[in-house]
């Protein structure tokens, strides 16, 4: 928390006075988004900095105090995304209401918009319904590879990643970090063949890197000794109506970056992968452009 964030930060080789009353949650521009931590090392606080020559004009001591405030700002980019992806969440209108066994169908085989056709709504347009990390947090996914044409919550499509293609990249970038900065929008290219086995082994590697992590059902968090667990990553997540638009009108099949969820590794059983939705990290790329109303990820940063 912020309290033991500011006294991990020494001042003069000992750690600062910071008493509840020193963290306050200022309001921000875009809402209640900021702390603030006021730290001390002063007599009242009975902790003041020692001088060097002070003495010699009878100031042994001086008073220092320090202010900072953060921000968790909406995430315009991601970076260590595993190399695969499932689609953001849609307003199921076909067989309602939206659960993780829903398909999204909205185009028949000639491209033609159907009856009571399901619908997406993008990040930054309104009436965004993807993936919340309010609303979904600790929602259940059972992830599997993709099959066919269809799409559902719970299939995902193996991700040939830049400069990183075949099952040896494509295990590596699951149990460590892809360095590459992902933006919205971003066009991702499906990995060709199999990947179910290098899939299995880089989660088998995630999970044997912090073996006692687990979620906590009466908090719904996630209990691990490690801080960030590894078993937390950032999964891309696609436009469903992109990718459909673009497989019946004989498109090439794409996939491009509409968001990203934080997911926890629960277990692995066979080729299916149990998680849990979490709130996740995100960065901020100041060449790209702004994070869109609905962004998952945020960014925290300084901003005084």
């Amino acid at each position: 928390n912020a309290k033991n964030a500011a006294i991990a930060n020494t001042v003069v080789g000992a750690a600062p006075s910071v008493l509840p009353g020193d963290v306050t949650f200022p309001v921000g521009p875009t809402g209640n988004n900021r702390v603030a931590v006021n730290v001390y090392r002063n007599t009242a606080r009975g902790n003041p900095v020692d001088t060097l020559i002070g003495p010699l004009l009878d100031v042994p001591t001086v008073d220092i105090a320090a202010t900072a405030t953060a921000e968790a700002s909406p995430a315009n980019a991601m970076t260590c995304v595993k190399p695969f992806a499932i689609p953001d969440r849609w307003i199921e209108n076909k067989t309602p209401p939206w659960t993780t066994g829903s398909t999204f169908d909205r185009y028949d085989n000639k491209g033609k918009v159907i009856q009571n056709a399901d619908q997406y709504i993008p990040a930054g347009q309104p009436g965004y319904v993807g993936y919340n990390s309010t609303r979904d947090k600790g929602l259940l996914l059972t992830l599997r590879a993709g099959t066919g044409n269809n799409i559902e919550p719970s299939m995902y499509y193996s991700w040939a990643m830049p400069s990183s293609t075949g099952g040896d990249d494509y295990r590596g970038n699951i149990a460590g970090c892809n360095t590459t900065v992902v933006h919205f929008g971003d066009a991702m290219t499906q990995e060709p063949g199999d990947m179910t086995g290098p899939t299995n082994q880089g989660i088998d590697d995630l999970i044997a890197a912090d073996p006692y992590a687990s979620w906590d059902t009466s908090k719904n968090e996630v209990h691990s000794t490690k801080n960030p667990s590894p078993r937390v990553f950032p999964i891309p997540l696609y436009d469903p109506d992109y990718y459909q638009n673009g497989k019946v009108n004989g498109r090439n099949a794409t996939l491009k970056v509409a968001n990203w969820i934080g997911f926890f590794v629960v277990a692995r059983n066979g080729n299916q992968v149990t998680g849990r939705i979490t709130p996740i990290l995100g960065v901020i790329d100041n060449n790209a452009g702004p994070a869109p109303t609905g962004t998952f990820p945020v960014a925290i940063r300084l901003v005084k």
